[in-house]
């Protein structure tokens, strides 16, 4: 996504998320569950229209909470179905639900969604790659096809191509270093 390098700068709303989050690794189920339900509803609309909303989506989802998000019911969901702040969707509202019972079984065998991440990254002692992350998901969540999977991986740092190389960003998410550029171990 190189050139979100180029117009994200100076951009109200993608500015900020460019210089101080997309491609950022994350290691709270909360932050990890919200960049999930935003990718998920992003699909066929724009990412600026997620940013636009994500606060309506942080007050309809109560703060990512995992584990109160996985006890909805049909009266959350029909709430959640009425709420002008977020997508209503019923197959994305539905899918928010079921991924968030998910991340509560992985957490309970893995210790976290990130830990779960983790020990993801190799396929067969070599890092995986988009496909084979793709294929994952598609066995572990709903609604998680190349594209959703594949940008909700590069904002977490899973996969790289967040930013070009010449971006100033590149150069502080290196330092951290994200998942794809660290060493296997």
């Amino acid at each position: 996504m190189s050139g979100y390098c180029d117009y994200a700068p100076g951009h109200p709303l993608h500015g900020p998320y460019h210089d101080h989050e997309y491609g950022f690794p994350q290691r709270e189920d909360a932050v990890l569950f919200e960049r999930l339900v935003l990718e998920i509803n992003q699909a066929g609309l724009s990412w600026e229209t997620m940013l636009r909303k994500r606060d309506g989506f942080r007050r309809a989802y109560h703060g990512f909470d995992v584990d109160r998000v996985a006890r909805y019911g049909e009266r959350d969901r029909e709430r959640l179905l009425a709420d002008p702040g977020i997508i209503r969707n019923r197959l994305k509202v539905d899918a928010a639900i079921h991924n968030a019972q998910v991340i509560r079984g992985l957490r309970d065998s893995h210790g976290s969604f990130a830990q779960w991440l983790d020990a993801q990254q190799l396929d067969h002692d070599r890092r995986r790659d988009k496909a084979s992350w793709v294929k994952l998901f598609k066995k572990t969540f709903r609604f998680t096809g190349g594209e959703i999977t594949g940008e909700f991986l590069m904002s977490l740092g899973y996969l790289a191509g967040a930013h070009r190389e010449s971006c100033p960003v590149y150069a502080r998410i290196a330092a951290l270093p994200p998942p794809w550029m660290a060493e296997s171990g």
